[in-house]
Formats: C-alpha cells, sequence, structure tokens
C-alpha cells in the first residue's frame, strides 16, 4: 500500500512540475529534463521534504534547587518518548531498541536517553576523544540553517561536541566548558571493555546555554533550530547508525544537517 501511494504521490507531482512548462518555449527543456532523470530528482526532491520531522521542545517547569535526579524526574513527568529507529544503510541492518527525551528550561536543554543493545562498549575518556567508536548516543542542533553543534556521549557520558558547517570543518568546544554539562549514566563512570549479551542503559544530560559559545544565545525559549539525533557504536560487533530522521545518503554519515528535523522551544 505504501509503494503504491508513493507511486501516485510521484505522478501527481509529475503533473505539478509538467504544468510549469506547458507554453512551447519551455517544452524542450522539460523533455531534456525528463530525459536526464533530473525531472524526477526534483520530483523526488519535493517528496523528501514532506517527511522532514517536526518537534516541539517543551518547556520544563522545575526548581533550581531541585537535585540532578530529581530535576530528570521532572523531565520525564513533562515529556514524551520519541524513537531513534530509522535504518538508513542497509548494510548496517542492526537495529537496537533507543529511545529519547528532549526539554529545556530556558537555560538548559535536558536529554534522556533510553538504549537495549546486544552489545556495549565505552573505552574513550578523553574528553572530545573517538566516543563514536563505543556505545554512543548523539544530538546535532543548527541555530543558523548553516552551522550546528555536534554533541555526542559514549554511554559512560565522556563527551564530544564540535561546531562547523560539515564533516571536515569542525573546531572543537573547549573542554573546560564542556564540564558544565551534567550527565548521569546507569552504567557509571568507568570505562569497560566490550559486553556482550542483552544490555539496557540510560543516560541522563543537561547541556548549558554557556556550551553554545559561537551562537549569542540568552535564552532557549522560543527558539526556532533544526537537529537530529542519533545512536551509533562504530566499534562495537555489531556496527549501527540509526537516526531520528531520515538521512539520505549513499554510505553512513550523520553530518548532514540538510536531513535534520525542525525543533520548536516553547
Amino acid at each position: 500500500m505504501k509503494k503504491n501511494n508513493r507511486i501516485i504521490l510521484l505522478i501527481f507531482l509529475v503533473g505539478i512540475l509538467l504544468s510549469r512548462f506547458v507554453d512551447e518555449e519551455n517544452t524542450f527543456e522539460t523533455t531534456s529534463k525528463i530525459q536526464s532523470g533530473l525531472f524526477f530528482k526534483e520530483a523526488n526532491n519535493v517528496m523528501l521534504q514532506d517527511k522532514i520531522k517536526n518537534m516541539v521542545v517543551k518547556r520544563i517547569v522545575m526548581n533550581e534547587n531541585l537535585s540532578f535526579n530529581e530535576a530528570g524526574f521532572r523531565l520525564e513527568e513533562q515529556t514524551r518518548k520519541h524513537l531513534i529507529d530509522v535504518m538508513n544503510w542497509k548494510s548496517f541492518d542492526y537495529v537496537p531498541k533507543v529511545e529519547f527525551r528532549i526539554g529545556h528550561t530556558s537555560k538548559e536543554i535536558w536529554l534522556k536517553y533510553y538504549v537495549s543493545e546486544k552489545y556495549i562498549r565505552a573505552l574513550e575518556q578523553k574528553t572530545n576523544g573517538d566516543v563514536y567508536k563505543d556505545s554512543c548516543v548523539e544530538f546535532f542542533i543548527s541555530l543558523d540553517d548553516n552551522h550546528y553543534y555536534n554533541f555526542e556521549f559514549n554511554c559512560i557520558g565522556t563527551k564530544h561536541v564540535a561546531y562547523g558547517t560539515g564533516r571536515k570543518e569542525r573546531i572543537n568546544v573547549d573542554p573546560d566548558i564542556l564540564e558544565k554539562i551534567r550527565i548521569r549514566s546507569s552504567l557509571g563512570k568507568h570505562p569497560f571493555q566490550e559486553r556482550k549479551g542483552q544490555h539496557e542503559w540510560e543516560l541522563l544530560i543537561a547541556i548549558p546555554i554557556s556550551c553554545f559559545v559561537h551562537s549569542e544565545l540568552k535564552t532557549f525559549r522560543k527558539l526556532k533550530a533544526t537537529a537530529n539525533f542519533y545512536k551509533c557504536g562504530d566499534h562495537t560487533s555489531l556496527p549501527h547508525y540509526l537516526s531520528w530522521n531520515t538521512i539520505h545518503t549513499g554510505q553512513p554519515d550523520f553530518h548532514q544537517p540538510d536531513f535534520f528535523g525542525s525543533l520548536y522551544f516553547e
């Protein structure tokens, strides 16, 4: 049924695009586009835009005197879970169960990840090290539709944060600034070699506004941004690359802001 709907929608979009070229002056241009395949690529791009996810990031009501654990309970009470379940690349078909919550308190972004997977690994202890090799969750966010921050955390809370316009144009955020990020892992803080078996773990994260050092942010309230949420484990026995919003590339690559979804902060 989904395939038939996709075909019907494609035919509809083709009709819309054809209507733009009905006069004789543009007939040759339209024919050339159809023959080259560009015409259908344009139609497919319109369809992909319809799949971009949207999310409202709720403002969490909490007292500043609450402990970190108590604040985490408030996050759970006032937000709902979202899935990170999109398998973008068929050659990496392992799909662990991954969910997350997100909220904000005007001055902090709160995240909580819930993961169930067959292999867990936590070797990286250095801030801005290769946490992606371990059991890892990630949050990429753009505030200007050009640059973006990548927040990456392995399952014991080691963090990696950078800023730039693409994969190669990254500037690591100063580790001293990143010390302000509060993290609690259900697995503790100590590194370990890969463990086999069905494992479940949770990661609670509070990212202060001061970590957005390349942006002139004073509050998260009413902020409009784009973002994606990920789960990976490059050097585990079952490498995987899951996302919240679909990524359309030939090879695994999370550094794709064109495929970020939309976030609206209350």
